[in-house]
């Protein structure tokens, strides 16, 4: 964590890339819909806190559902201002407690109908924090991370290819950092499961400065499209059935107890009083649960727990 006088250019240069990245996405996901020939499009819904609320601030929450490809897809961007840092944000810094904050990101996740596509998540942020008088200390954070249902080890290749190349140009450490840190971050501790097959994830992150933690987040925030939309095309046209479906629904409900048990952006926005319907974006349309379901021994759905929901080394 680094201390910096962070003014309105800093934030501006931020906020304009995280707008510009959310358009981008958007605008690609609904190309791949349009190819698909879907008529499914994102809904744009901008907020903004109403004076007197716990957090000011505003953002752009757009949304897709009922699409051809993906069932449901959530972008967000948000940029908001709170009188004080909330417990999920203060546990390893206690000398911030109290302080009022600033935070800006792009969240995202994407729930395909065909199952044979991986959800996907991904997110960029910066948060500044200080008391009065004092510099304020900021830190970038973030990652992506792939959630197969019905895996393939090429598309697990790929996915982890692209995240190395997109951090190796800041440090020669900063994968086998940031994958780690994914594999122990997206863990259900209550199943004793990861999540999916990983990838990157990294928070408190301000060791190379302003300008070099920013090109970072940069350079993760343009390599998702790289990183999912080549596994999308492989993989949105298989032919699936009752058996895909109501497996990706069992594992999809994996995902919720991660998202609302565990998961800190979700507890720092409904901690710091956020918009709930956009912290909540990334649930999925559908999801079921199945009492000690264990799927039989040399079946694919089976291979997902043994063979790829454990830490690997992709590379």
């Amino acid at each position: 964590m680094a201390e910096i006088n962070l003014d309105g250019d800093h934030e501006q240069a931020v906020s304009g890339y995280l707008q510009g990245l959310q358009a981008s996405i958007t605008q690609a996901l609904e190309r791949v819909e349009a190819q698909a020939g879907g008529s499914a499009r994102f809904l744009t819904d901008a907020w903004e806190k109403a004076a007197g609320e716990k957090l000011q601030g505003q953002g752009i929450t757009r949304i897709m559902e009922g699409g051809a490809v993906f069932e449901r897809a959530g972008v967000g961007f948000s940029q908001v201002r709170g009188p004080q840092l909330p417990p999920s944000a203060t546990q390893h810094r206690p000398e911030l407690a109290g302080a009022p904050f600033s935070a800006m990101g792009v969240s995202l996740v994407f729930h395909p109908r065909n199952p044979w596509v991986p959800t996907v998540h991904m997110n960029v942020r910066m948060i500044s924090a200080g008391h009065a008088g004092k510099p304020a200390a900021f830190w970038f954070g973030g990652g992506m991370d792939l959630t197969p249902f019905y895996p393939f080890e090429e598309d697990a290749v790929h996915f982890h290819q692209t995240c190395h190349a997109a951090v190796a140009p800041y440090g020669p450490d900063l994968y086998p950092r940031f994958k780690k840190w994914c594999d122990e971050y997206f863990y259900l501790k209550h199943r004793d499961e990861q999540r999916g097959i990983g990838g990157i994830f990294f928070d408190d992150f301000s060791e190379l400065g302003f300008e070099g933690g920013f090109a970072m987040l940069q350079s993760v925030g343009d390599a998702f499209l790289k990183a999912y939309l080549p596994i999308v095309e492989r993989r949105k046209d298989v032919t699936y059935g009752e058996r895909e479906r109501d497996f990706q629904l069992y594992r999809r409900g994996r995902y919720v107890e991660f998202n609302l048990v565990w998961d800190r952006g979700t507890h720092f926005g409904l901690q710091s009083g956020g918009r709930t319907e956009s912290i909540l974006l990334s649930m999925p349309p559908l999801a079921s649960w199945s009492y000690q379901r264990q799927d039989p021994e040399g079946t694919r759905e089976a291979a997902l727990l043994r063979e790829f929901l454990v830490r690997r080394d992709w590379l």
